[in-house]
This record gives structure tokens, C-alpha cells and sequence, in this order.
């Protein structure tokens, strides 16, 4: 399944990244970067001076901004751990967090949706850098006042910051801003429900490679792999899974509901689909087979039956079936609707009763009259065909012999339900070696 490994890094996504305007180049900002850890148990006073509490936590609300905005403090007031809304903050530096007033709330704070906990969610958790496409661990957050809010601005992934925080005194407090990460081009991955979604990764993320994505996906452990995903483009997470190890797959689909898992599974290309699928357990495979609508249920089931070993467990279903007696129009605008899924060499021509006639390449199609009959193009040379039940050395007898895109799979009554392109192949003969082989294509079984 997955590519070999690649030495470089998607230098696309690298250069997008750099156009990115990073607020920590501003002197005003940098000027002004205060340390959430170095916050964390400090006192916090009233605009008098006076001490109210102890900070435990700061909170913030997640939007479309890319720097999300201190929402409010959790102070410990007594035995209770207060919210006080950031509104209220008047001062916020390295020594000092100060209200404009003394009113205090002083109910425990309650989480609500949206709310991610700086502290407890997202400092020591893994978080993806995107602009150096790899997974870190958040050693310390920076806040900084920006566009009249305090907001956060970096991520820390130092070893000195975390020296920092285990021996406190024996390092400065203060932030050492060139080795902080721009928040813009970070994807934090915990809160409460396993998610932080920040807008300007998740756009960054989608520009990725899905080789790329699937390394950042393996680098993750727990729930942490399930919120990256959920981050995701759907049809872009599917691409990735298919370019992930087989041993790491089956972990993150184990994490996963089997309504997600389904869904992913599903949009991926079939042959793909009934790996996985042969891989796991039969309970969690028939709870993601239930899960699924139930056509397409039935026909993974079907590909999932046949051993790997032959024509049928090495194809994918996507063909695009027509008729003699359809246009070249309609065949060309059948092409143009399934043009997500690969099927780009061609139709593939059956009689009344189903049975192959014949292979017409896309290059045909556009030479010929929009008008003409299908039955007018048809001819030598034929396409090459297999039993679904042929040997794995004979398909790659045929393929050699012929040297055509792909090889038609055709059942008992000659009627066509698959194709395996040479990628396929690739695979098969991959098994045996670390990763499971090459797979480019892409597509989805709905």
C-alpha cells in the first residue's frame, strides 16, 4: 500500500507555507511573547493589586481566526476554580495577570463546546508542523496582545523550554521567540472531543501530498491520529489511508468509529477497500460492513471473498460500462461524470445480455464523431481479459505479453466486473516486503 519513502519533503506545500505573514516577525509581538507555562500558578490580581487567586489554566474559543483569542482565565478562587472572562484581563505579562475588576464568579468553571484548556489540552500533547511536515510535542505556548485581543501566537518545541518547566529557576522564564513555531502554521490536535480545529492548518494540510500526510498520521499515537484525520478533506483522508502501512492502518481504524472508518473505507479504491477489509477481525469487519450503505456493502463483501492470490482479489470494480448502440457523446460525458475516480483509459463496451465486446480508449472516443455509435469504433485490437479465478502469474503473463493499461476481468458469463491496472500488480507482489507496494490511484466505490 504505501509508497517508498521519499527523501525530500513536498516542497509545494513548503513554499504556500512560507507566503504565509508570520506574526512573530513583527518587533511589537515578539517584544511582548509571554510564557503559558511560565503563567501557570502565578498570581492573579485585581486592579488594585490585591490577589484573588492562582491561575490553573487559560482558555480559548476556536473560530475561522488563524490565532485564536484568550476567551477567559480558570483562577483558583478558594476551593473553587473560577472563569473570568478574558475581557476583564487588564495586564497580562511574564510577572502579572491583572483584572480591570473584582467581581468573581465563583462556580467551577464548565467546560463549553468549542473551549480548548491550554494547559491541560494542548501543552506536552503532540501537534502537527505543518511547515516542516512532521509531528512534535508543544514544550510551552506564547500569547501576545494582537488585533486588541490576546491571543496565541507560538508553539515552543524546545528541550530548553521543557528544562525550563522541570527546573524552574535554574533557566530564564523568558521566551526564546526563535525557536517558536508559528501558531498559523500548526495543526493542535486535543481538546475535549480529540479536536482543535484551526483553519489556516487545515487549509495548509489539504495542499499536502497524501504520501506526506500518511507519515504525519503514523507519527501520531491515540486519539491524536483520529483528530488529524477528522482535519481532513474526506476524499483527501481516504488517499492517505491508502498510502499508509498496513500494521498502522488497521490501529487507526480500531480508534475510529466504524461509521468514520466506513465512510473512509468507501471512498477509497475497492481493491484497496478489501485489503484493509481482509485484515481485520471479522467483528469489527462486519461492523464497518454494517455501516456502510448496502450496495456498497455487498459488493466489498463480494471483492473481500476472493483470494488475493487471484485475478478477482487484485482488481478494483470501477469500470464505466456502455452499449453498442450509446453515442460517442454520452460515452464522453459518462468519462467527464467519473472523472474523479481514475477511469480515465476508457469505456469499456458490453452486449445485451452484459458480455464484453470490447475496450475503447479514451483517444478513440475524442477522434470520433460526438454522434457515432459506440458499435462503429469497435475493433481490433481487443482488450486483454482474464477469469476472475486466474493465477497472479498468469495476469502478469498477460500484462507482459500485451503491454496495455490495464487487463478486464471478466466472470463465468464473459460480463466485466473489473480491471487491474499495472499498480495493482505492484501491490500484489509487495506483500511479502515491508509496506504493501505502490498504489497512485484514486477514486470512490459510491
Amino acid at each position: 500500500m504505501k509508497k517508498p519513502p521519499v527523501t525530500g519533503i513536498n516542497t509545494v506545500a513548503k513554499r504556500l507555507v512560507g507566503r504565509r505573514d508570520s506574526v512573530l516577525e513583527r518587533k511589537t509581538v515578539r517584544d511582548s511573547l509571554v510564557s503559558l507555562a511560565g503563567l501557570i500558578g502565578r498570581p492573579v490580581t485585581d486592579q488594585n493589586g490585591r490577589v484573588i487567586g492562582k491561575l490553573v489554566d487559560v482558555v480559548v474559543r476556536h473560530g475561522e481566526e488563524t490565532y485564536p483569542p484568550v476567551s477567559g482565565l480558570i483562577v483558583k478562587v478558594g476551593q473553587s476554580k473560577s472563569f473570568i472572562n478574558g475581557a476583564r484581563i487588564s495586564k497580562l505579562s511574564q510577572s502579572e495577570v491583572r483584572l480591570s475588576s473584582t467581581r468573581i464568579n465563583l462556580e467551577d468553571y464548565q467546560r463549553r463546546p468549542g473551549e480548548s484548556l491550554l494547559d491541560a489540552d494542548v501543552l506536552d500533547h503532540q501537534i502537527v508542523d505543518v511547515d516542516g511536515l512532521r509531528v512534535v510535542r508543544s514544550s510551552d505556548l506564547y500569547l501576545a496582545p494582537f488585533d486588541k485581543e490576546i491571543r496565541v501566537v507560538g508553539v515552543d518545541i524546545s528541550f530548553r523550554s521543557f528544562l525550563r518547566r522541570i527546573f524552574p529557576g535554574a533557566i530564564s522564564r523568558r521566551p526564546t521567540p526563535e525557536q517558536v513555531v508559528d501558531w498559523a502554521t500548526v495543526a493542535s490536535l486535543a481538546d475535549d472531543s480529540g479536536v482543535v480545529r484551526t483553519s489556516g492548518s487545515r487549509s495548509v494540510l489539504s495542499q499536502l501530498r497524501p504520501a506526506d500526510l500518511a507519515d504525519l498520521i503514523e507519527d501520531l499515537s491515540g486519539r491524536e491520529q483520529g483528530a488529524l484525520i477528522e482535519l481532513l478533506d474526506p476524499e483527501l483522508a481516504a488517499d492517505a489511508l491508502e498510502e499508509m502501512e498496513d500494521l498502522e492502518l488497521q490501529g487507526l481504524l480500531r480508534g475510529l468509529s466504524a461509521e468514520r472508518a466506513a465512510g473512509l473505507i468507501t471512498r477509497m479504491e475497492p481493491d484497496e477497500s478489501a485489503e484493509i477489509l481482509r485484515d481485520l477481525d471479522e467483528e469489527h469487519r462486519e461492523s464497518i460492513f454494517a455501516s456502510m450503505d448496502a450496495k456498497i456493502a455487498k459488493q466489498l463483501r463480494n471483492l473481500v471473498a476472493f483470494d488475493e492470490t487471484l485475478a478477482g482479489g487484485i482488481m478494483t470494480t470501477h469500470l464505466l460500462l456502455t452499449r453498442e448502440e450509446d453515442t460517442v457523446a454520452s460515452a464522453l460525458k459518462l468519462l467527464v461524470e467519473n472523472r474523479e475516480r481514475d477511469i480515465s483509459d476508457g469505456v469499456v463496451v458490453v452486449d445485451s445480455r452484459g458480455r464484453l465486446i470490447d475496450h475503447i480508449q479514451i483517444i478513440e472516443l475524442i477522434a470520433a464523431k460526438p454522434a457515432a455509435l459506440l458499435s462503429t469504433l469497435i475493433g481490433p485490437p481487443y482488450p486483454t481479459a482474464v477469469d476472475v479465478a486466474t493465477p497472479l502469474k498468469d495476469v502478469i503473463e498477460e500484462f507482459a505479453n500485451n503491454r496495455g493499461s490495464s487487463i478486464i476481468v471478466i466472470d463465468e458469463k464473459k460480463k466485466p466486473v473489473g480491471r487491474i491496472l499495472a499498480d495493482d500488480l505492484v501491490d500484489a507482489l509487495a506483500t511479502d516486503s515491508p509496506g504493501r507496494g505502490i498504489t497512485q490511484v484514486s477514486g470512490s466505490l459510491a
